[in-house]
């Protein structure tokens, strides 16, 4: 089967939910927050915890915290993370993880001066030309229903399980494992 995405043209260029170009976290976190749990979040908040690196996002449901979603962007925050995973101290449902500090956009090679220094007036102006392209779900895109249909056999076929979806588990961790210093 071969996917084909001709017939684009410049105007069809869309983006995400979120202000830039990083993951999906606000699209997945809103998506859950609906399908799980029945609300309707429009505007997203994100608390900075550690740095402004580090972010939160919960869902709050009768007082009660339901949904927990974190960004953790830069290899420091990236450490952390690893570290509190191991001692079973991060309690988050989805976490969008990014190697450069500041997102995409502030990535090696992107918004930076001739001196490799951060170029803040770049980035700005890089933020801006993004949040102006048009909102579009991915679900709402035709190509990927057309790929649903085409090449997964629909949106619940067992072919979507075994591609799309993944379980966890523990497993046994060698003495190896455990002495991985970051």
């Amino acid at each position: 089967c071969f996917l084909r995405f001709d017939g684009l043209k410049e105007g069809d260029v869309v983006r995400h939910d979120g202000k830039r170009s990083d993951g999906y976290l606000e699209h997945i976190f809103k998506h859950a927050a609906k399908e799980l749990f029945g609300v309707d979040v429009k505007e997203i908040t994100y608390k900075a915890l550690k740095n402004k690196d580090f972010q939160e996002v919960t869902l709050e449901k009768d007082g009660e915290t339901v949904l927990r979603f974190a960004a953790a962007y830069g290899f420091r925050n990236i450490q952390n993370m690893v570290l509190k995973l191991k001692k079973g101290k991060f309690l988050y449902h989805f976490v969008e993880v990014l190697a450069c500090p500041g997102g995409c956009l502030n990535g090696k090679g992107q918004a930076q001066s001739e001196d490799g220094k951060p170029d803040r007036a770049l980035l700005a102006q890089m933020e801006e030309v993004y949040t102006a392209i048009p909102v579009r779900l991915p679900e709402t895109n035709l190509h990927v229903q057309r790929m649903y249909q085409d090449w997964l056999e629909g949106m619940d076929s067992r072919k979507v399980q075994d591609t799309l979806h993944t379980t966890y588990s523990a497993g046994n961790q060698s003495p190896s494992t455990l002495d991985i210093k970051w």
